[in-house]
């Protein structure tokens, strides 16, 4: 690990971003240019302290996970989050097939859409990226899982009607069966099948059915616990390679789910606020 040359990386990458390229508000007028350390800190989901410790040469080997959340955070680009995991002292993933690392063009669309809920997943249910709607609308799942969620977490399908579940594992296995086919060297999502075998009844007894399908956008319905139902479209604009894809909900204007969607964009946000 090179902590220096680590250090200055991290401070560059740092100083080239403004608030307004990650979605964050500018606020009062800076002395300095770019992010600040805590504001790095928050968009990886890390310690402020740790991230300084890093700045400053004093950090403990970065984890994997800690890296690629710093690529993310930082919007490097492939060569750019390969050099990150190097000074590191890490191999950087490898290339080809689906991977964690959100390609800086989704993310600089996904930061842009302050009004919608919006997401970046991977083609295996990884979820990569949200904004602050979509955290605002399903929680926080950076980093997580949605399928494995969906059947292995309790209170995971609160938000769905029930009437929509049976639809929803329908789909969700027939989409992972058409990946682990695709991707049959890659071991996470083929781990993941197995693990969803081995826990969920309800998994294995869809996935016997063989089914393959190719997840497309559709309306879904929400059972928000604060703003009520709501009734929204979906669009899905796929990376190239289509490992992985940014997810849009939005309302049409004059519905109810329009105005309920307003408020949580209110609501929502505020709450979030005061988390942090």
């Amino acid at each position: 690990m090179d902590r220096t040359e680590l250090a200055d990386f991290l401070r560059r990458a740092r100083t080239r971003l403004a608030p307004g390229d990650v979605g964050l508000a500018s606020g009062p007028r800076r002395r300095t240019p770019g992010l600040r350390r805590e504001e790095v800190a928050q968009l990886a989901g890390m310690s402020p302290d740790y991230y300084t410790r890093l700045e400053q040469r004093r950090g403990s080997h970065p984890s994997r996970q800690i890296l690629t959340a710093l690529a993310r955070a930082l919007r490097l680009t492939d060569a750019e989050r390969d050099h990150l995991f190097h000074l590191a002292g890490d191999e950087p993933p490898r290339s080809g097939g689906s991977s964690d690392h959100v390609r800086p063009g989704l993310l600089m669309i996904l930061d842009r859409l302050n009004d919608l809920p919006a997401s970046v997943l991977s083609d295996w249910g990884q979820m990569l990226a949200q904004n602050a709607m979509s955290v605002a609308l399903t929680g926080d799942h950076t980093g997580t899982n949605i399928i494995r969620r969906w059947f292995l977490t309790p209170g995971a399908r609160d938000l769905a009607p029930p009437e929509n579940h049976e639809q929803h594992s329908r789909a969700h296995v027939a989409s992972l069966r058409a990946v682990t086919t695709a991707r049959g060297d890659e071991p996470g999502p083929a781990a993941l099948v197995t693990e969803l075998r081995r826990g969920s009844a309800e998994f294995a007894e869809v996935w016997a059915e063989h089914d393959v399908m190719v997840r497309r956008p559709s309306p879904k319905r929400f059972l928000h616990p604060v703003v009520g139902a709501l009734d929204l479209d979906c669009e899905v604009l796929l990376s190239d390679g289509h490992s992985q894809q940014l997810v849009v909900h939005s309302a049409r204007p004059g519905t109810p789910t329009y105005e309920r969607l307003e408020l949580l964009r209110v609501v929502g946000l505020q709450d979030i606020g005061r988390s942090r």
